[in-house]
């Protein structure tokens, strides 16, 4: 029983770590515990909040310095969410690697 309960507590905290963090609501403390973003760019995420919310995904990388494709793609695996929504670029999306077939596509083209 003494196990059982240990494992059920291991598995909520484990849970409980991988949340979602929306942009638009996050504190600073929750922006920073998404894998990736520090103080410095919890901070301008911050910043720019205060100007208006982030409308999508496109408006928080384009106001925001430093963050384009790759890192919205780790920071969306890892909890963080704008309005709800997870990054469309991320695996299998719009910013996944082409494939041996598709590299061997092009080079019979040419």
């Amino acid at each position: 029983m003494f196990k059982f309960l240990i494992a059920t507590l291991l598995a909520l905290f484990t849970g409980l770590s991988m949340a979602a963090v929306d942009l638009n609501k996050g504190s600073q403390a929750e922006l920073e515990s998404v894998k990736g973003i520090g103080p410095a760019m919890s901070g301008r995420i911050l910043d720019e909040r205060k100007k208006s919310v982030f409308k999508d995904w496109d408006d928080f990388m384009s106001r925001v310095k430093g963050v384009k494709t790759a890192s919205a793609t780790r920071f969306s695996a890892a909890g963080l969410t704008v309005n709800g929504t997870t990054y469309p670029g991320g695996a299998g999306g719009a910013a996944a690697k082409p494939d041996k077939a598709d590299k061997s596509d092009k080079a019979a083209k040419k």
